[in-house]
């Protein structure tokens, strides 16, 4: 299936993001950006280093693991014990604007586990978030504030990130369910 963003589209709509938050926080001062693990880390990072080319100052930037925090862990648990990855949030977050970064929002359940994982750092002014893909189907009130693009989706379908950091190219694919017999 063709990709439905490459590499030049995500880095456009990264540096569009990154000039969203500017104007919608009056500059960046107080703000910091939070990735989720995995692919949420790196595109935080490409917003942080997005908003010094667009004027902005030099933003702090952590990364977030929610294993422990998934309200799915028991039911898709492979083993006996949760991967766990690095959290490492090397500032405070009272008192600040985070910017919550993720690959894709799905039916929010992502994000309701990286809020809950979040406010145990501390209390922030506010929660902002970010998303590369909007794929709809929602089944929490969550919704992101800064959106790369919205991709329409089944149910049925699985959408696919690839980060260059990660993956080692990037890019947006949608594909359809596998049909077993």
């Amino acid at each position: 299936m063709p990709a439905v963003m490459d590499a030049d589209r995500i880095g456009r709509s990264l540096m569009r993001i990154a000039h969203e938050i500017l104007e919608h926080n009056r500059g960046a001062e107080n703000l910091a950006l939070v990735g989720i693990r995995a692919r949420g880390v790196p595109l935080a990072e490409r917003l942080a280093a997005n908003i010094v080319a667009a004027g902005g100052p030099s933003v702090p930037t952590g990364s977030l693991d929610i294993t422990l925090y998934r309200d799915d862990l028991m039911r898709y648990q492979v083993g006996p014990q949760p991967i766990l990855r690095r959290t490492d949030i090397p500032f405070s977050i009272d008192d600040r604007t985070i910017l919550l970064v993720d690959d894709v929002l799905y039916t929010g359940r992502t994000i309701r586990s990286a809020l809950d994982a979040l406010i145990d750092f501390g209390r922030p002014t506010s929660i902002q978030l970010v998303v590369l893909v909007d794929r709809g189907h929602r089944e929490l009130p969550i919704r992101a504030d800064y959106v790369g693009r919205n991709v329409p989706t089944s149910r049925q379908q699985s959408v696919q990130v690839r980060v260059l950091e990660i993956d080692g190219r990037d890019e947006v694919e949608v594909h359809d369910a596998e049909v077993t017999s």
